[in-house]
């Protein structure tokens, strides 16, 4: 696994919608040299709403479609997604080495000063073995005050991250947590991160909030580290985006949340697999 071949494989990246840029943002930033390929499984958005079944399914298909275009690690950008699948995945390809998204319960709870936490996540993390066993192991002694902020991951999907009704979403769920003293609010899904300027208006200075995309950017890098998959030859990074919804209005979001002006191919869902149908769109 540490040919010079796999070394100059790309990081393959994947969420059920633009949550997911959010990682490949952090990612980018702190591995520049490091050619990406993303995928947006924009036909199925959102995972959080879907049976264990699906999204295992989902997964598995996303990910072999990676490993046939090259990548040498692969992110599971996606909450959900990681908790149905990172386990099943990693039996499946034992020798690919995966980084999941888990909720950032741990930090939070070592950090607060009033002993309550808020979690933002859908449904489907929330109900997960990986969600509960965190805060099992992690914040006993912590009250933990969770919301599904049902509707959000829409809004983000559109690019709408700061619309009056996105605004409403999150103050109905946060002014709750808000009367309740939190003092750490935790991301616990991909999407939300992009409205984490919009959270910090609503619930002011003293709150901090936990974006998990830098800690994951930060396992991404400690990952190619020990496999000697580092992409050392210096050439500039590409990133290659794909989605199974719209291309078009998949990129108009992209530069929105991102600032950037990329080109993106269609995926379609076929008998089950996931195929490449066009060239890209720009």
């Amino acid at each position: 696994m540490n040919s010079l071949n796999k070394r100059s494989g790309p990081i393959g990246i994947f969420d059920s919608g633009v949550g997911g840029l959010s990682v490949l943002r952090e990612v980018s930033r702190l591995l520049p040299t490091e050619d990406l390929i993303y995928i947006a499984d924009q036909v199925h958005v959102p995972y959080g709403n879907r049976s264990r079944e699906e999204v295992l399914g989902f997964s598995r298909k996303i990910v072999r479609f990676l490993i046939d275009k090259g990548s040498k690690l692969l992110i599971i950008a996606c909450n959900t997604a990681s908790a149905v699948a990172l386990e099943d995945l990693r039996k499946l390809h034992p020798t690919l080495p995966f980084v999941g998204m888990e909720p950032a319960v741990k930090p939070a709870a070592q950090k607060t000063r009033s002993g309550v936490v808020g979690v933002l996540a859908t449904p489907a993390t929330f109900q997960g073995d990986l969600y509960s066993s965190t805060v099992e192991k992690y914040a006993r002694g912590v009250t933990i005050l969770q919301d599904t902020c049902p509707g959000l991951v829409a809004q983000i999907e559109q690019g709408r991250i700061d619309s009056p009704e996105t605004r409403q979403i999150l103050e109905t769920a946060l002014q709750p947590m808000i009367n309740d003293g939190v003092d750490e609010i935790v991301m616990g899904c991909t999407h939300y991160p992009f409205v984490i300027p919009l959270i910090r208006e609503i619930v002011g200075g003293g709150i901090n909030v936990i974006d998990p995309a830098p800690a994951v950017a930060r396992q991404t890098g400690r990952l190619l580290e020990h496999f000697d998959l580092r992409n050392r030859s210096g050439e500039k990074a590409g990133k290659d985006y794909f989605t199974t919804g719209d291309p078009a209005a998949f990129l108009e979001v992209l530069e929105s949340l991102l600032g950037a002006k990329e080109s993106a191919a269609k995926l379609s869902w076929v008998g089950g697999n996931l195929l490449d149908q066009d060239a890209p769109q720009s």
